[in-house]
């Protein structure tokens, strides 16, 4: 059975989550659902990363340091803590394709407000408001992708949704900054508007009807977050990440001051960064299927070898460039396994867990742009955020060992 077989047969023997069951509709491939529902994380990538590829334009424009401006890529992850989880809730009885829809219509609106701002501080509450959405957007985009593929290559079917985020950061997010050095920042922003618009076409003829089921309910929802596991999980995310967002926050003026790149190279290191991202994915998806801890454990420790080699030798172009590369890859290995293990421990309330997986990748990006630009003002340089995430990545690892032992212990109770 291949992903791109028909999904018009029942959702239990495709291995649906529970939560969720198919109505009658058109008869998609499963690869054009999954395609649509790429396409969103496509813009949503897109808007993520291009802030910080246009991150000195934006701070020269509105009169702000580049800290300051950090605080963009923090406000735009803070909305995707806060909207994660409450989107799931509340919307746990709805259709999920209307839900979806809803979703892009909302991120696309924030970001069409992020590029007319007049202000620093309008900009910062535009990028709050458009990363509401994101995480419920991924997070269910998750569930209903595998609940179109029998269970045993959910993982691959979650890593084909996540590689619209990859790809955005091949030719989304250099494009977009591309066009913010030569139009201006705004324009960033009026591109990933003009993506959102496409989507919500793709995602109306592309994904069928998928209902919720008829027993879920916010409470049913809110059982996930009984789960010791679900919370490990969430913290691994959020701390281990955090590394990663460390350097990819001051990507661009760390290309140009230390490693002596050109203001014009940075889109082409971010589509180097994105090449990285989609190889891990891929990789990622499969070694998921094979085994979740391992494959969060490979990526961490890869991780945390390609930060501190980066601290070391970032003033190297060539060397940076490919620790770059290998930045991507190593962070987005583990990305399949954290979304498809939350799905696996949260039975009760896979949407919720799903969800609150990005709330959880999301506030490592909050975190990784903080510490990385306090560190950055206190002094030590563009380097320095390196190390903070080369800790971050090692205390990812250490939350991952006692997930492991707990999980061992609850199942030796169990039986």
């Amino acid at each position: 059975m291949t992903l791109d077989q028909g999904i018009g047969r029942d959702a239990q023997a495709a291995g649906a989550p529970e939560d969720l069951v198919r109505s009658a509709g058109p008869n998609r491939s499963v690869g054009l659902s999954l395609a649509a529902l790429a396409l969103g994380g496509f813009a949503i990538g897109t808007t993520e990363f291009a802030t910080m590829g246009i991150l000195p334009l934006v701070a020269s424009d509105l009169h702000a340091t580049i800290p300051a401006a950090g605080h963009l890529i923090s406000a735009y992850a803070l909305g995707v803590v806060v909207g994660a989880p409450l989107a799931a809730v509340a919307a746990a009885r709805m259709e999920r394709r209307k839900l979806l829809l809803l979703l892009m219509a909302a991120f696309t609106l924030g970001n069409l407000v992020s590029a007319i701002a007049g202000s620093f501080s309008l900009l910062l509450i535009a990028r709050f408001a458009s990363g509401l959405p994101h995480g419920a957007y991924f997070g269910i985009a998750a569930v209903v992708a595998a609940s179109l593929v029998p269970p045993e290559r959910k993982a691959r079917a979650v890593a084909r949704v996540m590689l619209g985020l990859t790809v955005a950061n091949i030719l989304g997010v250099p494009l977009s900054t591309f066009l913010g050095q030569s139009l201006g920042w705004r324009s960033t922003y009026v591109t990933v508007t003009v993506i959102g618009a496409l989507t919500l076409l793709a995602l109306l003829y592309a994904v069928p009807r998928i209902e919720a089921h008829q027993d879920a309910s916010p409470r049913q929802e809110l059982r996930a977050l009984q789960q010791s596991q679900v919370w490990l999980t969430l913290l691994i995310g959020a701390i281990g990440f955090g590394g990663l967002f460390a350097v990819y926050s001051y990507i661009a003026p760390t290309m140009t001051t230390v490693s002596g790149l050109s203001v014009g190279s940075v889109p082409l290191v971010l589509a180097v960064f994105g090449v990285g991202m989609t190889i891990g994915t891929l990789v990622g998806g499969r070694l998921a299927d094979w085994s979740l801890d391992r494959s969060i454990a490979i990526g961490l420790a890869l991780t945390t070898v390609v930060l501190i080699s980066f601290a070391l030798t970032a003033h190297i172009a060539a060397l940076a460039v490919l620790l770059v590369f290998l930045l991507g890859a190593t962070g987005a290995l583990m990305t399949p396994a954290l979304q498809t293990r939350l799905m696996d421990v949260a039975p009760e309330g896979p949407s919720l867990a799903a969800t609150m997986n990005h709330s959880a990748l999301n506030l490592a990006n909050a975190m990784g742009a903080f510490l990385g630009g306090l560190v950055i003002a206190a002094g030590y340089g563009y380097t320095a955020p390196a190390l903070v995430g080369a800790v971050l990545a090692i205390a990812g690892l250490g939350v991952l060992a006692v997930a492991v032992l707990v999980g061992r212990r609850q199942r030796v109770a169990a039986a």
